[in-house]
């Protein structure tokens, strides 16, 4: 009785400071959060006594971790700092250091967010978006051109259904289409929003983000609750000049009472850090109190208890000595460059008018990838082709290759598009 009286005291509280975000939380949304009670409350109880048995973990005679040798010699860290499991919320550390990451990258940003929780990984925190906003038929809002695992996180995990809206229109996004697609009947609205766009590797301009912010500002205006989901996964990688720099989500944040911003986004791309699966959810809404956000953070955490228990403690520690090295900064600029340098590369390469004849690039400015679109051709035929005679491999969507430019050395990139031409000019014999 105790466990539904806190649950039901978190839902009263979040109604009280914001009925408007209480309504966008599914059913299981609004069951989720983290208890204070039970064996999580009880161990805490117990810390620092002489005898405790409560933590399910074992430990040696001098109460440290037990560990294996061939472990621990693999990790230069205590086995205290990686080994035991670590809070649903994620290492108070990390999380304080992707909060102020946060700030740094978004310096508009003067108003309150919630304290990020840590997931395991940006997958893990898509999956989050689900199972706290997602009910059975929601419609999910995003460009046609999206990262094809929104589907199984979000129409097969949770039964949403994804309504899309033409992505680009003259050369930029199709702010028109997104406008028109958020109108509808339903009073809950979930946009979700992925900047620089995995396939397209494209970011608004400075022009298109306040229109796009100015968009989900009226849908709100004339009713509407709105969840806007920002998938910043590839923050940061931008290559061009008048683009958006900061997130979406900095301005969304303090957008209306109406409209929950969520940003998700990790070291994962941003870091170089794939197989760490390490993510972040992050909250944000005009005029929220620390109190309210703490729920947040509450609810986020019991979906992260509920579904994985907590992200790696190992890959949260290695972060945080990541961050503290004195090379983070140079490293990062590095590889930074690297990336820069092959998207000019694949720019230059892209100059060439003869491969008009059968393809051309759709809108990109930064990211991992760029798109091309067929004139005439099927991109699984060209695909097969690539992989047969030119020992290339790249993506295909319909009529659209996926490039991941990120992948491939400077010096390739001439012959990666060669490539692509070559086979088109065969299968159009």
């Amino acid at each position: 009785m105790k466990a539904m009286g806190e649950l039901e005291q978190i839902n009263a509280n979040i109604k009280k400071a914001n009925k408007n975000v209480f309504a966008l939380f599914s059913k299981r949304g609004q069951e989720s959060y983290f208890p204070s009670g039970g064996i999580l409350l009880q161990a805490a109880d117990a810390q620092g006594k002489k005898i405790n048995a409560t933590i399910g973990i074992a430990l040696e005679d001098d109460a440290t971790p037990a560990s294996l040798k061939p472990v621990r010699d693999l990790v230069n860290m205590e086995p205290k700092d990686y080994l035991p499991y670590v809070s649903s919320y994620g290492k108070e550390e990390l999380r304080n250091i992707w909060a102020k990451k946060i700030r740094i990258k978004n310096p508009i940003m003067k108003n309150e967010i919630s304290k990020p929780v840590v997931t395991a990984s940006l997958s893990h925190a898509i999956n989050l978006c689900g199972y706290l906003f997602i009910e059975k038929g929601d419609e999910v809002i995003m460009p046609h051109l999206f990262w094809e695992n929104y589907t199984a996180l979000l129409v097969r995990g949770y039964e949403g259904k994804i309504k899309t809206f033409n992505t680009f229109k003259n050369g930029g996004f199709d702010v028109a289409a997104m406008k028109k697609a958020l109108k509808g009947k339903s009073k809950k609205k979930i946009i979700f929003l992925n900047f620089p766009n995995n396939p397209t590797g494209y970011t608004p301009t400075i022009k298109e983000a306040d229109q796009i912010i100015a968009a989900i500002k009226e849908e709100a205006d004339r009713g509407s609750n709105i969840v806007a989901i920002i998938d910043d996964a590839y923050f940061g990688l931008v290559y061009r000049e008048d683009i958006y720099l900061e997130s979406l989500f900095a301005k969304l944040s303090n957008l209306s009472e109406k409209v929950l911003a969520v940003k998700v986004d990790g070291p994962t791309k941003e870091d170089y850090a794939w197989g760490l699966r390490i993510g972040f959810m992050t909250f944000g809404t005009k005029g929220a109190t620390r109190d309210l956000y703490s729920m947040l953070e509450n609810k986020a955490a019991g979906g992260v208890r509920g579904t994985v228990s907590n992200a790696a403690n190992l890959s949260q520690a290695l972060l945080v000595k990541a961050y503290s090295s004195i090379d983070y900064d140079d490293e990062k600029s590095k590889k930074y460059n690297m990336l820069k340098e092959r998207f000019e590369a694949t720019e230059k390469a892209l100059e060439n008018k003869k491969y008009a004849k059968y393809f051309t690039p759709l809108p990109h400015n930064s990211g991992y990838f760029l798109c091309i679109h067929l004139t005439k051709l099927d991109a699984e035929s060209v695909r097969k082709k690539l992989l047969e005679k030119y020992s290339t491999g790249v993506v295909a969507q319909g009529k659209i290759i996926r490039v991941a430019f990120s992948a491939v050395k400077k010096d390739l990139i001439p012959e990666l598009f060669e490539n692509i031409y070559s086979a088109c000019t065969e299968l159009s014999k």
